[in-house]
């Protein structure tokens, strides 16, 4: 009965300290940290005309319509390393979060003492002296220290689960992203190659010619030349293929053995998406919620700080027996209670105290700057991404008709040769304008693809029907 008297005073004194004040809320903080000259348009984005009305869409990956892609990231995220670290990190912040509020609990511990002790006289005479206690201790948490660091390990806690959120979706983007390399770069090669393939007919035109007079020495060391220089791109080709297949091996936790392959082509379908609304991106961005909660966590700390300044208060409580009778001590003959308050208040610290106060307000004007730059960086992938959809759709139109262009002008240069109105050397340049034309179209179909990733990643979408559940 005692004991519970006990406890149900510690427990209704706990209740009597200071409210622990709460950080601004999402909008409010965004308000506090941007300018209102900065603040980011409620109803639309600058860039709106390219993309399509609506919410913002779930399971973007699905949007490219290969089930390869599918699986490739679904095997990244079980077994990528960085996500593993990742996850670590969150169990970690976990038991920190854990930690923190442990001392809002009581701190219950049991002792004793057990021998004998002889006086220095010749009598022999011994003294038996035998104990055993419980001891409870329990701050008084008047001021809200230790409720402001458990606010503080849970805000820190939320921050790590964003993180991971966000690590899943950026690991999901990045490897459809080197997906897409592995794919342009098999591309590249099969063009490389098909350029030797032309560059080795021109040769062996302008053989037959020099055979028949027809053409000198210098127009077959040009065509050789550029043969060689053919097969020189087609082994540069082959290096970089080489190097997206490791990249994409290793985003996967495979061993870097080149053996894996992309798609058959870039021929996805790209229309335009669902962007929602930019207020809605604070929200939505799990790289934002994490730079807000990290912000949250350094307010309670500085509350911790200013709390450090003032007395501290423990309740202590302890039951037990003692006796010269080992014996008695087990059947608890002798019994004993205490209880009494502890009281130890800060006189002179050196600064210490009121320094580590500064040193918390100025880690939580930076959290507060790193949440406001985070923002702004979300706003401005989203509006040049959009700009982009645009901008690198008309650029693939224009390049579409520089290739078609090239063709007939190759095909006419290689006429005129034939009946001897031009020389080779415009032949090789009408070559190499093709070939480039080619390469060029190639890298901005693969630049859209890739472009089209990162706006999905940008809008916060998950790559995901159903949204990644962060481990517990």
């Amino acid at each position: 009965m005692k004991l519970n008297y006990i406890v149900a005073v510690f427990a209704t004194m706990s209740l009597l300290g200071c409210e622990v004040n709460q950080p601004p809320v999402k909008e409010d903080m965004y308000k506090q940290v941007m300018p209102e000259t900065n603040q980011a348009p409620a109803s639309q984005y600058s860039e709106i005309a390219n993309a399509a009305i609506g919410e913002v869409q779930d399971g973007w990956l699905k949007n490219f319509n290969d089930p390869k892609l599918e699986a490739i990231v679904e095997e990244a995220i079980r077994n990528n390393l960085n996500l593993q670290a990742a996850v670590a990190k969150l169990d970690a912040a976990s038991a920190i979060a854990v930690q923190a509020g442990a001392e809002l609990k009581p701190v219950v511990g049991i002792g004793g003492q057990f021998g004998n002790d002889q006086l220095f006289s010749n009598s022999g005479y011994q003294i038996e002296n035998d104990a055993i206690a419980l001891s409870m201790s329990w701050e008084l948490d008047l001021w809200g220290r230790i409720r402001s660091q458990k606010a503080a390990g849970e805000a820190a806690f939320e921050a790590t689960q964003y993180q991971v959120m966000w690590a899943y979706q950026s690991i999901a983007a990045q490897t459809a992203k080197i997906y897409y390399l592995l794919t342009e770069a098999q591309m590249q090669q099969g063009l490389a190659q098909e350029a030797v393939e032309l560059y080795e007919k021109t040769y062996d035109i302008v053989a037959a010619k020099f055979k028949q007079g027809q053409v000198t020495q210098r127009e077959v060391s040009l065509a050789s030349a550029n043969v060689a220089s053919g097969k020189a791109t087609v082994r540069k080709a082959q290096s970089a293929l080489l190097q997206a297949s490791r990249a994409l091996e290793i985003m996967l936790g495979r061993y870097p053995a080149a053996e894996m392959a992309g798609a058959k082509d870039l021929s996805a379908s790209l229309p335009p998406i669902p962007v929602g609304l930019p207020s809605e991106l604070l929200e939505r961005r799990p790289d934002i919620r994490a730079a807000e909660r990290a912000a949250a966590a350094q307010f309670y700390q500085i509350q911790k700080a200013e709390a450090a300044k003032l007395p501290k208060v423990s309740l202590t409580a302890g039951v037990g027996s003692v006796s010269n009778d080992l014996t008695q001590i087990i059947s608890l003959g002798n019994n004993f209670w205490s209880i009494g308050t502890n009281f130890v208040a800060p006189i002179f610290t050196g600064g210490a105290l009121e320094a580590q106060v500064d040193i918390e307000s100025a880690g939580y004007r930076q959290a507060m700057a790193n949440y406001g730059l985070t923002a702004l960086k979300a706003f401005s992938e989203v509006e040049q991404g959009l700009a982009n959809e645009t901008l690198l759709r008309e650029q693939q139109e224009y390049l579409m008709q520089v290739v078609a262009d090239s063709k007939e002008a190759l095909r006419v240069t290689n006429t005129q040769f034939n009946v001897g109105k031009v020389d080779l050397l415009s032949v090789i340049q009408q070559q190499g304008q093709l070939i480039g034309a080619k390469v060029n179209l190639l890298n901005i179909r693969d630049a859209r693809l890739l472009q089209r990733i990162d706006l999905h990643l940008a809008l916060g979408g998950d790559f995901q029907n159903t949204p990644k559940v962060v481990p517990e």
